[in-house]
């Protein structure tokens, strides 16, 4: 059996867990990140991709919106390729109650966040998809952010400081002596083999399966598991976000990221945190209350749905929903189980992870005797590519190729960019979607953490354009094959990678998208003779 040490586990790789490793690192904590999947293939990856103002939570929850606000402003600073500064508009329709307008422009200013109510008629004007019957509209500082981008942004920066990472890897036991954590055992779920790593504490941000990782060291963590549903459409509706001004429910925000809009959620309580298949009622039920606020949704084409279970966290609560906060929770098992060398990160939203994971790491430092600070705050996640290397860029992918793959590569972007100069060929785009070169996806490939094209996808964005793989996922396999773990059964290979994509195409195959779906059909069956599979 394969041994390591470090002193802290942490077990999760979604924005908390991976937030946690990169502020470990910084200060000076030797970390191992183990997480069961690649890297944001979880809750992380599937959320509408809102960067909070915490005008949602105001009147609710005000702690959670001044945290918002707070983190907001933070990861702007820290992270700026990963975030595209739309701004947010909250709209009230003649449904809506005007005494919650009242309570939430009043918990707006409690919370500090900026509110400016601005003319509907030009707000209209501008956005002639919104509905006409909106009364009273406020501009708020909302975002978009690419949660694939952030989670990267943690990871390659941890590692700068010495941290591990290990994908595919499942908690399989967690060690104990003497009324203390002492270690996990982990196994490599590609290979079979098991590890032993030796730890003084061990961090529980599993996020949806953190009831299953605390009860493994025997204790109990009472996680709500709340399933969110959303579609992507086909275009960008509108170049701000959109919000609901009412009491936060079903289907009441609109966000835009590049080309197409997010738009969602739901929330339905589930027991299984691996429910993630979104249902054609959900969705039939999301665009009916989508047209209150844009009443001509049915004219555009919609490209998947797709579904994410949140982890809820409410000592004591035995429901679930809309009812349960969206704060977090951070648990030291010492003193609630009277187990020493573990703690729990429940609950809680993307927007805040980096808050989240400081609080986490403070009471991990205090237990293992350090005192240096947190710097997550200070430090940037990615080191800003200079207007030079951008320049190269463009002489290699063209300008819309070099600014996207800049803003998703960061520190890496130079490494891409020397490829294409050396080896031309590599200079030609794979996916027209989303501008992938060859030169990122073998990148991505080299790098040792990719062993699936949905992990190529997942770093790249590859495949999850308007198309959804139907071209370029065959095209990549092919440009894949001069890589070890892509040498097995290439047919597999593509057929669980386009599985999942039909996986967010089934439940929205009508219009347009039932058009697109048998021509990608066509062309499997006759260029692959493959068979679509139920």
């Amino acid at each position: 059996m394969l041994t390591d040490k470090a002193q802290v586990v942490v077990i999760g790789g979604g924005a908390t867990g991976t937030g946690i490793l990169r502020d470990l690192a910084l200060r000076g904590i030797s970390g191992i990140l183990v997480e069961q999947g690649d890297l944001a293939h979880g809750t992380s990856s599937r959320f509408h991709g809102l960067l909070h103002s915490g005008g949602r939570y105001a009147v609710k929850d005000k702690d959670a919106a001044r945290e918002c606000i707070e983190e907001n402003l933070i990861l702007r600073r820290i992270a700026p390729n990963c975030i595209e500064l739309t701004g947010g508009i909250f709209i009230q329709l003649p449904e809506d109650d005007p005494e919650y307008t009242k309570r939430w422009i009043s918990s707006c200013a409690e919370a500090g966040i900026d509110c400016e109510e601005t003319d509907v008629q030009q707000l209209i004007k501008v956005n002639p998809v919104l509905s006409p019957d909106i009364i009273r509209a406020f501009k708020v500082p909302d975002a978009a952010v690419d949660g694939f981008r952030i989670l990267w942004g943690n990871v390659n920066s941890a590692r700068r400081y010495g941290a591990k990472v290990l994908t595919y890897h499942q908690l399989s036991a967690i060690h104990q002596g003497g009324g203390r954590v002492t270690g996990v055992e982990v196994t490599n779920l590609l290979s079979g083999d098991k590890i032993n790593i030796e730890c003084q504490m061990i961090i529980n941000a599993a996020g949806a399966w953190a009831k299953e990782v605390a009860a493994l060291a025997g204790l109990e963590v009472n996680v709500i598991k709340d399933k969110g549903t959303l579609v992507a459409y086909n275009h960008r509706l509108t170049n701000t976000i959109v919000n609901r001004l009412r009491t936060p429910g079903d289907g009441d925000i609109f966000v835009p990221h590049g080309t197409i809009t997010i738009f969602g959620t739901t929330s339905v309580t589930v027991d299984d945190p691996n429910c993630t298949k979104p249902g054609h009622g959900e969705v039939r039920e999301l665009i009916e209350l989508g047209k209150q606020m844009m009443p001509g949704l049915d004219d555009y084409r919609l490209i998947r749905a797709f579904a994410g279970v949140r982890p809820l966290y409410q000592e004591g609560n035995i429901g679930g929903g809309r009812s349960v906060t969206r704060n977090f929770a951070l648990l030291d098992h010492q003193k609630r189980d009277g187990l020493a060398g573990m703690v729990s990160i429940v609950g809680g939203k993307f927007t805040t992870f980096r808050l989240m994971a400081e609080k986490t790491v403070d009471m991990v430092a205090s237990h293992i005797g350090i005192a240096a600070p947190c710097r997550t705050a200070e430090e940037p996640l990615i080191t800003p590519v200079d207007e030079q290397l951008l320049e190269r860029g463009v002489k290699v992918f063209g300008i819309p190729g070099a600014k996207k793959a800049a803003d998703r590569l960061g520190d890496s972007f130079v490494e891409v960019v020397e490829m294409a100069e050396k080896e031309p060929e590599k200079q030609r785009i794979f996916c027209e979607c989303e501008v992938v070169s060859l030169a990122e996806i073998n990148h991505a490939a080299q790098n040792g953490d990719s062993f699936t094209l949905g992990d190529i996808r997942r770093k790249t964005r590859m495949g999850m354009g308007t198309c959804q793989g139907t071209f370029c996922s065959y095209r990549t396999l092919g440009a894949l094959r001069e890589y070890k773990q892509f040498n097995g059964n290439h047919k597999l290979y593509l057929t669980k990678f386009l599985q999942k994509r039909w996986k967010g195409m089934r439940p929205v195959l009508w219009g347009q998208q039932l058009r697109e779906a048998q021509l990608s059909t066509g062309i499997y069956s006759s260029l692959f003779a493959m068979e679509r599979m139920k």
